[in-house]
């Protein structure tokens, strides 16, 4: 097994996580990862539930344009929509069941806004988890890269009341489309109520987070809003409430050694998240690192004044 710190637990259950409330340009969130107790699930480094919230008309999101280095972004959504931009000239609009892969490497800025045809609607709804995926320390300064898949694109297996999407990587012998760069798996998951669902186990390291409803795991239940992180070789099944559930599920193969986080940059090294840092705020948007997206380059999110003077840490 590769670096990846650890509790103690005498049944499956390693990890019990409670999201905290984030604000994200405006927009508050639930974060799960990192938390005290997990920097990482496999190679997952963030995840972020958006909503449930409605949209005021002429109202929206905006998550004006940021850098990103050494990992990668996906953005999945239940309920609404995205009009993402980045740097290298991607327009692309994201609805529920569908894949937006960011691959940001050694540098890309994007954007995330609700478009002008759904500020125009009342009641608009938006609802969906944000991840990070931090890469493997040899691909770290790769080239940027972006991939859309569409739902019909994504295997989709059904048995005995649990409907499970593969977003990503590998999972009961299915492999997803999106270009993965370490093993993972990451799988959209309803339950109808008393169903039940057994997680992969043929990947190091797994996670469960409840969106909807509650689950049973090895007679506790789990209500909506809570990630479970379990031990490595553990037969898992879990069971759908009364009303049934839905949840992602998660995890892959360990990274090789520890990640700093510092802002919306992912490294091995703190040299290049300061390089980052500095890239950012010298704001050469031709010939620096990050350039802004084509169509998106009025405005950006500014490095946080809070963290100039600090220094990168891991979790």
């Amino acid at each position: 097994m590769s670096w990846n710190p650890t509790g103690t637990s005498d049944g499956p259950l390693e990890t019990l996580i409670i999201p905290r409330a984030r604000d994200i340009d405006g927009f508050e969130v639930r974060r799960a990862l990192p938390a005290p107790q997990r920097q990482m699930v496999g190679p997952f480094i963030f995840f972020d539930q958006m909503g449930p919230a409605e949209l005021i008309t002429d109202g929206g999101i905006d998550i004006r344009p940021h850098p990103h280095i050494g990992l990668g972004t996906v953005t999945y959504l239940y309920q609404g929509e995205f009009e993402h931009r980045d740097s290298l000239g991607t327009h692309q609009m994201i609805y529920p069941g569908e894949v937006n892969w960011m691959l940001a490497g050694r540098g890309v800025t994007h954007s995330e806004r609700t478009s002008a045809a759904a500020r125009a609607k009342a009641g608009q709804k938006l609802y969906g988890i944000q991840t990070w995926i931090a890469l493997p320390e040899d691909r770290e300064d790769m080239a940027p890269d972006f991939e859309h898949h569409k739902q019909s694109a994504l295997p989709l297996l059904s048995d005995g009341g649990a409907d499970v999407r593969l977003i990503l990587g590998t999972a009961y012998g299915e492999e997803s489309p999106v270009t993965m760069q370490s093993e993972t798996f990451y799988l959209d998951v309803i339950l109808q109520p008393g169903a039940r669902f057994p997680l992969p186990d043929d990947h190091e390291d797994r996670g469960i987070y409840v969106t909807e409803g509650e689950i049973e795991v090895a007679g506790d239940s789990y209500e909506a809003g809570r990630m479970m992180v379990f031990r490595p070789g553990d037969r898992i099944s879990v069971k759908a409430g009364p009303h049934g559930a839905r949840l992602m599920a998660l995890g892959g193969a360990t990274l090789n050694g520890k990640r700093y986080i510092w802002w919306n940059f992912v490294s091995s090294s703190r040299e290049r998240l300061a390089e980052a840092q500095a890239a950012w705020q010298a704001g050469d948007w031709n010939n620096g690192l990050f350039h802004l997206p084509p169509g998106d380059g009025d405005e950006f999110i500014p490095f946080p004044k809070e963290l100039e003077r600090a220094r990168p840490k891991e979790w």
